[in-house]
């Protein structure tokens, strides 16, 4: 992408590029847990509300997400269920469910390193504030970053990466906690989509980081 770009194929990696770094900001999804685990997470709930043998329901769900198919749509139809007013109950019970999902391992212990080197530490994150949230909080994030924005909460989808309203509040984050000025090059960014993480991170100067997730939804270039 550009000589700011370092690739990573392992979280704990990050540990590696941490010189001058004063702030680290991360993006969530598929950077600090699994997105398919809450994508599996949600396709649970969602079937037991669907007539029909739940377990085969999950499974056909999660068959017809790997397809790339609109799962719900296609487990609908497959039902003779589907319905407007069927398919927004569903979404609704995927999009409010608590999620079963859990950190990457290693992220941990890469957090309490970042603390012990006194850096301020934030999340950028895209999405519905409600689904976010309830990962931030099935995750136990609230209370060990110092700060998580949530794009969408800034005033709508508009404001998502790669817009950098939310790269420009976070340095002014940074810039409080640290009680000091800071450049945008002792930031990094990391995150799992080459496609929009990076581009406004980039501009500004600062240091980003694509953690090449093989697992994730967005490994590819």
């Amino acid at each position: 992408m550009n000589d700011q770009l370092i690739e990573i194929y392992s979280i704990q990696d990050l540990a590696k590029y941490l010189d001058n770094i004063e702030a680290v900001i991360f993006d969530l999804d598929d950077t600090l847990y699994s997105e398919k685990e809450y994508v599996r997470s949600g396709y649970h709930q969602v079937a037991k509300m669907i007539k029909g043998d739940a377990d085969e329901n999950e499974k056909r769900l999660w068959k017809y997400f790997e397809e790339g198919k609109p799962a719900i749509d296609e487990l609908l139809r497959y039902r003779n269920q589907y319905s407007v007013e069927v398919k927004e109950k569903c979404l609704t019970v995927y999009r409010e469910h608590i999620p079963e999902i859990h950190l990457y391992e290693g992220v941990t212990d890469l957090l309490q390193t970042l603390r012990d080197k006194h850096m301020f530490i934030g999340i950028i994150t895209d999405g519905r504030p409600e689904g976010q949230r309830a990962k931030i909080e099935a995750l136990k994030l609230k209370d060990v970053f110092d700060e998580i924005i949530i794009t969408d909460e800034l005033g709508g989808i508009e404001y998502r990466k790669p817009n950098p309203k939310a790269f420009e509040m976070m340095h002014k984050k940074a810039e409080k906690y640290l009680n000091e000025r800071l450049k945008y090059t002792h930031m990094i960014y990391i995150g799992d989509n080459i496609k929009k993480d990076f581009q406004a991170p980039s501009k500004l100067g600062m240091r980003c980081i694509w953690y090449r997730n093989s697992e994730g939804l967005y490994h590819t270039a």
